[in-house]
């Protein structure tokens, strides 16, 4: 049976889904490869719309994950997405202020350290050549020769002051259901996305029987579809993002009619060099 649920990758359907606890989980838990025992949204989501050159939304998480050892710890979860090409450095810039907030800061029986942080970026374009949707960026110790350097305990200094990334990108998605991973983001798969009205993904539900969790998100997809607020935030997003493409296309044709005016302009100019060289030359005779 196909169902028609909202397309999460709108603003408003994203953060519906995220909002609910179990699904932040589910979500986390797939991005992490790591058992997330328990998540809590962190004040303050940083929402970007009003803005008129970009689109970027932010959570922040505070998540307790298990380890394969059965411990447990508390890491930063820091998550953006954006369906639009942006500049790093608006990444860089963010990730500095979760550096620098106190919050982030926890006592130490010894000292203070910050909270391990994880970067997760959900990408509505390519990110260079790579042609896998998920990308994980890890760091690792080495010693001088190279050789890496293991400690059964991470050390919180050297967490303070590095963090591991998840990039996804979501148009290299397109059907790829080959780990639990890739299940769980199909939900943002943008080739699914409806022509009718691509406020909408169909999905097959057969794909998810007996999936528990997956057949919950699904229930909270079809649930945001349905809800007139989230529709109606939908149709705002929509607008803001035709303004943008409208503006960007008069700047498009703008610059190709003073481009072709500047040819003309050349054109004319070497016709009047060409001229003046004939006068000077019917001058001498």
């Amino acid at each position: 049976m196909t169902l028609y649920i909202a397309n999460p990758i709108y603003d408003t359907v994203f953060k519906y889904l995220m909002e609910d606890e179990r699904i932040a989980r589910t979500i986390l838990s797939a991005l992490l490869k790591k058992e997330v025992v328990k998540v809590e949204q962190r004040p303050h989501e940083y929402v970007n719309t009003s803005r008129n050159d970009i689109s970027m939304f932010r959570i922040d998480f505070g998540a307790t994950i298990r380890e394969a050892d059965g411990k447990e710890r508390l890491i930063l979860i820091e998550l953006q997405k954006t369906w639009i090409e942006t500049e790093t450095l608006r990444f860089r810039q963010y990730l500095g202020t979760q550096y620098n907030r106190k919050e982030n800061i926890v006592e130490g029986s010894e000292d203070k350290h910050a909270l391990p942080m994880v970067a997760v970026y959900l990408l509505g374009h390519r990110v260079g050549n790579f042609s896998v949707p998920v990308i994980y960026v890890n760091h690792k110790t080495y010693d001088y020769d190279g050789n890496e350097i293991c400690s059964e305990q991470p050390n919180p200094f050297v967490e303070s002051l590095t963090h591991d990334s998840i990039i996804v990108q979501i148009p290299l998605l397109r059907g790829r259901v080959n780990n639990r991973l890739e299940k769980v983001l199909s939900v943002f798969d943008q080739s699914n996305a409806s022509k009718a009205n691509p406020q909408t993904i169909q999905v097959n539900e057969e794909t998810y029987a007996g999936d528990a969790d997956m057949e919950y998100i699904l229930k909270r997809l079809l649930s945001a579809a349905s809800n007139p607020e989230v529709r109606q935030d939908m149709n705002v997003e929509d607008e803001f993002f035709k303004a943008i493409e409208d503006r960007d296309t008069a700047i498009m044709q703008r610059d190709r009619i003073i481009e072709k005016q500047d040819k003309k302009l050349d054109e004319q100019g070497k016709m009047l060099d060409e001229q003046g060289k004939m006068l000077d030359e019917q001058g001498k005779k």
